[in-house]
């Protein structure tokens, strides 16, 4: 029946490219809670429309791993671990074991079924010959927060370098407090960049502001692989007085302007709000700094209406042209562009609220309640910093999965208080 055909290639098609989008949305700064919900329906009724297709889904899924994608492999892994067909899922780990993109595909897929629909899969995983299949398991472990053995079954102690981190990284997403001692003991030991990286993190998310803080503000310095995810929590897990130095060593190099800009809203300290209005003027600062400014202040500078009209002729992306060098997506984008007169009138009537050396969170002092709210209405990069805060508040507390399906994260936030 050609046209039950088109119709389930269609929805082979639509799942793989939402899912590439929602991977994008996860972190994109002009996206709530409730957006990612209604982008997380729509995939799904595609995904059950493969569901209901039966075995006949199965032949546009392969024919779509001819030329695999993130989103190809997402849907191909979600239908052969629904289907039970462990000899589809090793097809799909045979692919993913040549190229990373299929490699984030799969991980996710395990990421955004739930447990009961994995029963016996995880097992199997934990305990394979095969790297990729245990780093899969203890990755599916940390996304539905459960203890994959990282100290009963030596994970933590795994002979490949990339389990071995991705265990150091689950004890820290999980809020194992017992292990921050070791953890930190590792981050001085291992050898493996990575290893060192994801055990310092763990260990300063886990409550150690001291060995692993240092470790970590070390690779927060360095432009590096591991700078991007080491300089956020390095920022949010130090002192306010303390981060004026690490901001001042960033400063010393030109080409950390975004990253400055960036740091400084996490910091949380008034003082740099001034200092953050000086680059509302630069079309290439302007949204960045308006998004610091609103997370040390809580505005939302489109609904006050503080916000201009983007710049003529302002290109800060890829476009149409093939051959245009810019290939980059512009990670400022949906940000709203700030008007500098508006906002430096704002401060200079509101400034007397802020005190200086206290960290500010979206407009108050920090605090466990308004991370809540955060984490329910806020932007999601506002969420990320809203998760890290809570268990940086509170050691031991598990980091909260801003990635999960919004159902599955709504049914949690329902539960907090």
């Amino acid at each position: 029946m050609p046209s039950v055909a088109v119709v389930v290639g269609q929805h082979a098609e639509d799942a793989a490219v939402l899912h590439m989008n929602r991977s994008a949305l996860t972190s994109a700064p002009h996206a709530r809670l409730r957006h990612l919900r209604r982008f997380d329906d729509r995939l799904e009724a595609h995904l059950d429309g493969l569901r209901v297709a039966g075995e006949g889904a199965w032949l546009f899924c392969a024919s779509a791993l001819e030329r695999p994608s993130v989103g190809s492999v997402f849907a191909a892994a979600v239908r052969a671990i629904e289907d039970g067909r462990a000899d589809r899922l090793d097809q799909v780990f045979a692919l993913a074991e040549s190229a990373a993109a299929a490699r984030r595909g799969l991980v996710s897929a395990f990421g955004w079924l739930e447990r009961e629909q994995l029963r016996g899969v995880v097992i199997e995983l934990l305990s394979a010959s095969s790297p990729l299949k245990r780093l899969t398991g203890i990755a599916t472990c940390a996304m539905h927060r459960v203890d994959p053995g990282l100290t009963s079954a030596g994970r933590v102690e795994d002979s490949d370098s990339t389990v071995r981190a991705r265990a150091w990284r689950t004890a820290g997403e999980l809020g194992q407090r017992e292990l921050v001692s070791t953890a930190a003991a590792a981050a001085l030991a291992e050898e493996d960049p990575a290893c060192k990286f994801w055990a310092a993190w763990s260990a300063v998310l886990l409550g150690d502001k001291e060995r692993a803080l240092k470790i970590l503000r070390g690779i927060a310095a360095v432009s590096g692989r591991h700078q991007v995810r080491a300089l956020p929590l390095s920022i949010q897990a130090m002192s306010v007085s303390d981060t004026q130095a690490l901001l001042q060593l960033l400063a010393q190099d030109p080409t950390n302007t975004r990253r400055l800009i960036r740091a400084s809203g996490l910091a949380g300290d008034p003082v740099y709000l001034p200092w953050l209005i000086g680059f509302m003027t630069d079309d290439q600062t302007a949204r960045l700094a308006g998004e610091s400014f609103s997370l040390i202040t809580g505005l939302d500078l489109a609904w006050l209406d503080l916000e201009r009209k983007p710049p003529k002729n302002f290109e800060s992306g890829p476009n149409d042209d093939p051959n245009h060098p810019n290939v980059d997506m512009d990670e400022d984008d949906g940000l709203p562009w700030p008007d500098q007169k508006l906002i430096e009138a704002w401060w200079s009537a509101n400034s007397h609220r802020f005190e200086p050396g206290v960290r500010y969170f979206m407009g108050e002092p920090l605090n466990r309640e308004n991370c809540l709210r955060v984490l329910k209405d806020g932007f999601q990069r506002q969420r990320i910093a809203a998760a890290i805060y809570l268990s940086l508040l509170n050691p031991g507390t598990p980091l909260f999965e801003w990635r999960a399906p919004a159902w599955r994260q709504q049914r949690l936030l329902s539960t907090m208080t």
